[in-house]
């Protein structure tokens, strides 16, 4: 680092508690500010490492920090935790960010862009209508179960089954006025995510990488919008297995001496990346079964599906997704329907950091 003063921020909603350090492993000044404090403490000081946990609020104050010429440093929560040393207060988790920092193993998380989180923030949205429409026509199946009206599973069907039973008069009177204000919300909510599907198709015609990305099998706007957002500039990987792995798709691995074990894939990093990706791949290896003249990569999904299953297969295709993803992304290439990020065709230059 070429600033010998490191200061640690632990965040909060708004009180921050500041510990500067001019020697490492000693804190030589401590601060408490609130929110219209923070930025004219720092606006006062010389350019300084600043050390945040990667949390709420934290891209927006690293980017403000930035701005007054500090470099920003974002850690993973998961990690400072183990530094903090007796009970939980605002101080020892400024020290816990301090002692982190000094570990060069921890890799820090990069201060996102405004366009990064307007594309996660719209994901975000999207993801929670979701969930909340999915609650809510579970509850309606549940009610109408109860009521002895049995609905299929299904969510294009519900509604409608529910409909036909209140236009039967097969649900109570007094029941029919909240039922239909359940059924009005979750309407409400499939519109919302209409919208949210409409901006992010939008969102992903505008962006060339994400066009570039969704030239791959198994990549669409929803997860080149989702990709860009989550990694930001691929260029911080040095290869496609270290993005892979940054998003959970590699084996965990349990070794000792000469004896090498590998297991399930980790799940670390981006649930929802991770689980778009998969859901691509699955939709890769249902296009395998129905071309007449598969392709190699598809050729390679049949084989894997064949000696490991189909779940198997469409995790071993999230991860090749991924490491095809990175070399479009960071070499400049186009996708050719090759099968690694070793082998496919470079073009102009027109990729990197979003």
């Amino acid at each position: 680092m070429g600033n010998s003063t490191t200061i640690a921020v632990d965040l909060a909603k708004s009180v921050f508690e500041v510990a500067v350090s001019e020697v490492p492993g000693r804190v030589s000044e401590r601060k408490r500010l609130n929110r219209a404090g923070l930025v004219p403490f720092f606006s006062n000081r010389p350019a300084s490492v600043v050390v945040m946990e990667a949390c709420g609020s934290a891209h927006h104050w690293g980017r403000e920090l930035e701005k007054l010429g500090h470099e920003v440093r974002l850690l993973p929560p998961a990690r400072t935790t183990k530094y903090r040393i007796g009970n939980k207060t605002d101080r020892a988790d400024a020290d816990a960010i301090l002692e982190a920092n000094r570990n060069e193993k921890i890799h820090p998380v990069p201060v996102k862009t405004i366009p990064q989180q307007t594309l996660s923030t719209v994901h975000y949205l999207r993801q929670a209508w979701m969930k909340t429409r999915t609650a809510r026509l579970n509850a309606l199946r549940g009610v109408m179960r109860e009521l002895g009206v049995a609905i299929p599973v299904g969510a294009k069907v519900v509604l409608a089954k529910a409909s036909e039973a209140l236009a039967q008069g097969r649900v109570p009177e007094a029941l029919q006025p909240l039922l239909l204000a359940s059924m009005a919300e979750i309407r409400q909510l499939e519109e919302n995510v209409k919208e949210g599907d409409l901006l992010l198709a939008r969102l992903a015609r505008s962006i060339p990488v994400a066009r570039a990305l969704q030239e791959i099998p198994g990549i669409g706007p929803l997860g080149s919008t989702a990709l860009i957002a989550a990694v930001g500039d691929p260029n911080r990987f040095r290869s496609g297995r270290k993005m892979s792995a940054f998003l959970g798709l590699v084996p965990r691995e349990f070794s000792s001496g000469d004896k090498r074990r590998l297991g399930s894939i980790t799940k670390r990093g981006n649930t929802y990346v991770r689980m778009l990706v998969i859901h691509g791949g699955r939709a890769v290896l249902v296009a395998a079964h129905r071309r007449k003249n598969p392709d190699r990569l598809h050729r390679w999904a049949l084989e894997v599906e064949r000696r490991q299953g189909r779940n198997r297969a469409a995790v071993a295709l999230a991860n090749k997704i991924i490491r095809m993803a990175w070399a479009v992304w960071a070499r400049g290439t186009r996708y050719d329907g090759a099968l690694g990020e070793n082998s496919v065709q470079t073009t102009a230059r027109t990729t990197g950091a979003f």
